[in-house]
C-alpha cells in the first residue's frame, strides 16, 4: 500500500511538472530589448510639437547671432518617421520664397537615419549614434543625392536637457569644406 501511495505521488509529480513546462511553453515572451537606434528614435519623437528659440553661427553669421527660430517636429507614417521642420517666425511661411528645410528620421534596420532636404537643393543622409548617458543622439554624415555647389548639412546633435528644453546643433559645410555650425537652444511653445 506504502509504495501504491509512493508511486501516486511520483505520478502526480511527473504530471505537474509536465503541466506547468506546458503551460510555460505558452506563454508570451518577453518584448525583445531595443536596440540602441530603436531607443534614440523613441527618445526623439517624445520632442513632437513646436518649438521656439534662438540661433547662434561658428563662425558668426550675418542675421543670425541669437536670431529667432522656430523648430515644428511631428511624429507620422504610423510611427515609423518623424518630420522636423525649421522656419524664421519672423517671416511668412511660404517655403517658396524663405528658408524651411524639411528633415526626416526614421529607422532603417537596426539604424536610425536622418535625410535632410535642404534649400541648397540636395539631400544629405546621416546616421545616428546615440551618447553613453543617452541624453545626445548624433547624427553622421554617410552620403549626399544632389548637387554640392551650395554646401551641405554634415552632422547634427540633438541634446535632451528636459521634457520642455532640448538643443540641436547643426553643421553645414560651405563651398570648399568650410564648416558653419548653428546651435539652437529651444523651448517648448506647445
Amino acid at each position: 500500500m506504502k509504495s501504491a501511495r509512493l508511486l501516486l505521488i511520483a505520478a502526480l509529480t511527473l504530471l505537474a511538472t509536465g503541466a506547468f513546462a506546458q503551460s510555460d511553453m505558452h506563454k508570451p515572451s518577453d518584448p525583445p530589448a531595443l536596440s540602441d537606434a530603436q531607443k534614440s528614435f523613441e527618445q526623439l519623437k517624445t520632442l513632437a510639437g513646436t518649438w521656439t528659440g534662438a540661433v547662434t553661427a561658428t563662425p558668426p553669421q550675418p542675421d543670425w547671432n541669437n536670431a529667432p527660430v522656430q523648430v515644428t517636429l511631428r511624429v507620422t507614417s504610423r510611427g515609423n518617421a518623424l518630420v522636423h521642420e525649421m522656419r524664421d517666425p519672423t517671416t511668412p511661411d511660404d517655403p517658396t520664397k524663405t528658408d524651411h528645410p524639411v528633415t526626416m528620421l526614421y529607422l532603417d534596420g537596426d539604424h536610425l537615419t536622418l535625410v535632410h532636404y535642404c534649400d541648397a537643393g540636395n539631400r544629405p543622409r546621416m546616421v545616428a549614434r546615440k551618447s553613453a548617458d543617452g541624453k545626445t543622439t548624433e547624427f553622421d554624415f554617410a552620403d549626399l543625392s544632389g548637387g554640392n555647389e551650395n554646401g551641405h548639412m554634415y552632422h547634427a546633435v540633438f541634446t535632451f536637457i528636459d521634457a520642455n528644453h532640448h538643443t540641436e546643433d547643426w553643421t553645414y559645410l560651405m563651398p570648399g569644406d568650410k564648416p558653419v555650425h548653428a546651435h539652437m537652444d529651444l523651448r517648448r511653445a506647445n
